[in-house]
């Protein structure tokens, strides 16, 4: 999320995560060939079943792939921790620094400035002009009108929902594209399929978890929507985002669950019945191959956008759930990602990255 990974990778890496906790803890020493990759880490801890875990997957996969590239991080307990652990990665001297998460801008834009031979990059925001910094961006409004369609063609009761951590832009692009999406499916199938918790033309009235860690509140979330006849949701909420999971649970398989960034099915694999499909965003990947380059000497400038056309974005398997989706939404399905490539189909969502 903040706050959309090939699946692949997030599958080949996971059984490193834990051992990466604790393996080569922030050496300061670059020197036999070794190249430093430090990240700084969101709210929510390195095993949040969302963005930290799934970037954190990509460092280690830049490892497996070359032994020279010695990867560490440091978690954020509060927004007040950003500052000082990026100032404490700059004076560790590492190779690069990478901050996961958009809410970090203003202390990577500070910090970038004060240290231009630095390099740094960032998660789900531009490099901000910035020559020593590389921005990592995903239009997942575009997987996510995906997963609105297909929340909209599976819904009996012909209501879903959609709730985030915070109001940022990281997580409304999601909101944004998965409304859109059951708008496109009530246009074209002459449907009424009612939206909860998210309007793209009144973002003010939008349902927020102001947290991603708190899993309580997002199951009281969706035992709400789920009172109100909503019967897919879509939580765009990190680790808060599990407790539309236990809803589910509760709800005795009246209800199904979209998942976001990663695949649900490896990432929070409990709930894997429940969820239908997931809109995954390619964190992992995308953070691979930065640091791919940056160790082989080559570090990327500019901007990533990760798309539907490169993979950035899209949706997981729907294992569990791929006998239950109806052969003609499949092919629904791959028609609109073809016609959203194409321009056929134009997304409207204002926090899509340029």
């Amino acid at each position: 999320m903040r706050h959309l990974t090939k699946i692949a990778a997030v599958v080949g890496v996971s059984a490193l995560l834990v051992a990466g906790c604790s393996s080569k803890p922030g050496n300061s020493s670059s020197g036999n060939g070794s190249f430093n990759a430090c990240m700084v880490l969101d709210t929510g801890g390195v095993d949040d079943h969302s963005f930290n875990q799934s970037s954190w997957a990509g460092m280690k996969a830049a490892e497996a792939a070359n032994s020279n590239v010695n990867p560490s991080y440091v978690s954020s307990n509060s927004q007040s921790d950003y500052t000082p652990n990026l100032k404490a990665e700059t004076s560790k001297g590492c190779n690069t620094i990478i901050a996961v998460g958009g809410l970090m801008y203003k202390a990577v834009a500070s910090i970038a400035k004060a240290n231009p031979k630095q390099h740094y990059a960032e998660i789900d925001n531009s490099n901000q002009g910035l020559k020593n910094v590389y921005g990592l961006q995903y239009n997942t409004a575009q997987g996510a009108f995906l997963g609105g369609y297909l929340a909209a063609a599976m819904s009996k009761t012909g209501v879903v929902a959609t709730f985030g951590g915070l109001n940022i832009p990281p997580v409304t692009i999601y909101m944004d594209g998965f409304w859109e999406g059951v708008q496109y499916y009530n246009k074209t199938k002459h449907a009424n399929v009612k939206v909860l918790g998210w309007d793209e033309t009144k973002p003010q009235a939008g349902e927020f978890a102001n947290s991603f860690t708190n899993l309580n509140v997002g199951r009281s979330i969706s035992e709400t929507f789920i009172s109100q006849g909503a019967d897919v949701i879509f939580p765009v909420a990190g680790g808060t985002g599990l407790g539309a999971g236990a809803a589910a649970v509760a709800a005795g398989g009246k209800v199904a669950v979209i998942w976001v960034d990663t695949d649900g099915c490896v990432s929070a694999a409990q709930y894997c019945k429940y969820f239908i499909t997931s809109v995954t965003k390619n964190l992992t990947g995308s953070v691979k191959q930065y640091v791919d380059k940056a160790a082989s000497g080559s570090f990327p400038t500019g901007n990533y956008i990760g798309t539907l056309a490169n993979g950035g974005t899209g949706l997981a398997p729907f294992h569990q759930w791929n006998s239950k989706v109806p052969q003609d939404v499949k092919n629904e399905l791959t028609t609109i990602k073809s016609d959203i490539i194409s321009g056929k189909i134009q997304i409207t969502s204002p926090h899509q990255p340029q």
